[in-house]
């Protein structure tokens, strides 16, 4: 009788300091119940990964949860699979980290649970050969990778049923190709088709059949919690796979020493074809799929997965610069990581966590606790190295092509842009570690079209009792109204932005950010004089023709404070309206008031010289003061992601704009400054 042997793996992961009540839900609905099954059948093997922050959470505070993982460890059950401690994508960051991370994994297993790994779980499956010289440097043997990552280097389908090795600069590392329609089968296809694709999946005698895949496809996805424990899928396909002659759970490293290899691969830079498509431009995505659906699913799957791919996982710091301010305000801190304490090098790692660098299916990017989460690592790096006297350096800091202005007082960490017209993008606390510049573009995105032009009959109620949808082909639900929440931003949402109008600005046309703008000031490079610390540039006004038209701001610091004295000059000497635009993150931004004055749908004030947004969060008052009587708009700026359970409608900004009419010039000071409440 053919045995072919199941290499079946999980891997958990929490972003770190996560929501208290997301990480007990978690436990709650998916790994709790899933130890408490697998428990019952120790002779069922299985490989897991999990990231170290979350293991040491349920350790603390889910003490039965970690029991049943200890007492499975100890059976034998579990082959413990390493990776970086908090989760970072490996190839995007330094070697030297990648070790560390990699290596504080490993410590942990070996002082906890007394295991010691030989195989890498890679963080989205993001593969790149620079990470096998630092895996096989701390002693891994194996990686897990997607059989996508075969199939679009050529590779035979039919091969994908054992591992093969791999190497850089000599040092080898052997690579198991997960089964995608394994990972589209577990849990959602009843227990008799689920057998079926695992026999499939293992075409010769001895050979495997590769599954390695998110746990919380167990009990945290849509609908999955019922189907998999209360309808019980989990325990029935465990008894059935003990219970089959034909299938022998097996540990990876196992198979790895009993079995050889299939030869070698060399693979490109890539990930899961659905990232690809996600790290792609809204125009770019959509052309993918549809260049997929033109040539069909069959001849793409036998022949064009080898051709047809979208982009790398990096792509995200090109499609959202607010990811690469982050990650680069990362790197640049990791390569003079000499001048850290070693507790502060902890905080380093915590921002090396991938969550939100990127957004596909889930929010990522997109959500705020996330970024907040991330600016707090940052700001405890600014922390360490502030002193009373004022820090200031120019220097390409996101590696764009332009300098920023890094300003650290002991108390704010400030990053000015010279590619966005001298706009303030990042205004970070180092009291509260908070960043009231964590703002985000309202872009389009590719999905957005669901909403645009809904598919007719999107939503078919499925009655076939033994099959679940997976969130990859559930029905989407649109909402009719979130049509009119799309609105795009044409620049960043940062702050210290310039406008200029012929006709007065109005709320609405600020909030759908379609004003017409007749200055070529708000999203341009401005030159900096590093002696003078003014920003300038010489554009113009454009209206029958180009006016010419300078703009001058020179910026000042105190520890709580920002000066700005700016200047206009231009050849058009006739009315015009100047507007600066203000964007602020809040933790909660329904609850900031202006002025004493809630925001809601949006305010409008007049004659007002002093601006005063009250944050309940970090209880600190941000205050906007000008020397000249200007009107005020205000409005909290929604973006509409997509995650697992739909279309979500966030909270991502209050956004201000001041604005005063002048002629021919205007000067004018304004400062922002920190206050207690």
């Amino acid at each position: 009788m053919k045995k072919i042997n199941l290499l079946f793996g999980v891997h958990m992961h929490q972003p770190v300091d996560n929501f208290s009540d997301a990480v007990d839900r978690s436990v709650e609905l998916c790994y709790a119940p899933f130890f408490e099954t697998m428990r019952k059948y120790p002779e069922f093997k299985f490989a897991l990964h999990s990231s170290g922050w979350l293991l040491s959470e349920i350790k603390t505070k889910y003490p039965k949860l970690f029991s049943n993982i200890e007492y499975l460890t100890n059976k034998g059950s579990i082959e413990w699979v390493g990776g970086g401690y908090y989760e970072p994508v490996l190839s995007s960051i330094s070697s030297k980290d990648a070790k560390a991370q990699i290596e504080k994994l490993n410590l942990y297993l070996q002082k906890n649970l007394k295991a010691t790994p030989k195989g890498s779980w890679l963080t989205e499956r993001v593969w790149e050969a620079s990470v096998i010289e630092d895996l096989k440097a701390c002693g891994l043997e194996y990686v897990v990778v997607d059989d996508y990552h075969f199939l679009s280097n050529g590779f035979d389908a039919n091969a994908m049923d054992g591992y093969y090795e791999s190497e850089k600069g000599g040092e080898k590392i052997a690579l198991f190709p997960i089964s995608s329609s394994l990972r589209y089968a577990l849990p959602f296809f009843n227990i008799e088709r689920a057998i079926e694709e695992i026999l499939k999946c293992a075409q010769n005698k001895n050979s495997a059949a590769v599954i390695f895949d998110d746990m919380e496809k167990f009990g945290l996805w849509p609908k999955t919690h019922e189907w998999v424990y209360e309808k019980k899928w989990l325990e029935r396909f465990v008894k059935a796979v003990v219970k089959d002659e034909r299938i022998a759970t097996m540990h990876y490293k196992e198979y790895l020493q009993t079995h050889h290899s299939k030869g070698l691969a060399y693979l490109s830079n890539t990930s899961y074809f659905e990232m690809g498509e996600w790290s792609l431009g809204a125009v770019q995505a959509q052309a993918l799929e549809r260049l997929k659906q033109r040539i069909g699913e069959k001849y793409f799957q036998s022949t064009g997965v080898a051709f047809i791919k979208g982009g790398i996982w990096k792509n995200f710091f090109l499609k959202y610069h607010e990811s690469n301010h982050i990650h680069k305000r990362m790197l640049r801190h990791s390569l003079h990581q000499e001048r850290l304490k070693k507790n502060i090098l902890d905080s380093l790692y915590k921002l090396q966590t991938n969550d939100v660098f990127w957004h596909g299916l889930f929010g990522g990017i997109y959500l705020p606790n996330l970024r907040d989460n991330a600016y707090k690592y940052l700001l405890e790096i600014e922390a360490s190295l502030a002193t009373k006297k004022i820090k200031m350096v120019f220097e390409d800091i996101d590696m764009d092509g332009y300098k920023e202005l890094k300003v650290l007082t002991k108390d704010l960490s400030l990053v000015f842009s010279s590619k966005y017209g001298g706009s303030l993008v990042e205004f970070g606390s180092l009291e509260k570690l908070f960043n009231w510049q964590n703002t985000l573009m309202r872009r389009y995105e590719a999905y957005h079209e669901k909403i645009l032009n809904p598919p007719k009959n999107n939503h078919i109620e499925k009655k076939n009792s033994d099959t679940i949808a997976t969130i990859h082909n559930a029905d989407v639900v649109v909402d009719a109204a979130l049509k009119d929440k799309l609105i795009y931003d044409w620049h960043p949402k940062y702050s210290f932005v310039d406008h200029f109008s012929r006709d007065e600005f109005l709320l609405d046309s600020f909030k759908r950010a379609n004003f017409k703008e007749v200055g070529d000031f708000a999203n341009q490079p401005f030159e900096f004089d590093e002696a003078e610390s003014i920003f300038k540039r010489d554009g113009g006004i454009f209206l029958d023709k180009k006016y010419e038209t300078s703009l001058v701001k020179k910026y000042s610091f105190a520890s709580k404070k920002i000066a700005l004295k700016f200047n206009i000059a231009t050849q058009f000497t006739h009315k015009l309206y100047y507007g600066m635009e203000f964007n602020f993150h809040f933790a909660h931004p329904h609850k900031v008031s202006i002025n004493a004055h809630s925001v809601e749908e949006g305010i409008i004030l007049t004659e007002v010289e002093n601006i005063v947004l009250k944050d309940d969060y970090t209880q600190k008052n941000l205050k906007i003061t000008t020397d000249k009587k200007c009107t005020l708009y205000a409005y909290i700026a929604d973006t509409i992601s997509q995650s697992e359970e739909g279309f979500e409608l966030i909270a991502q900004q209050v956004s201000l704009l001041i604005y005063t009419p002048f002629s021919n010039s205007l000067d004018l000071n304004i400062s922002l400054e920190v206050c207690d409440v």
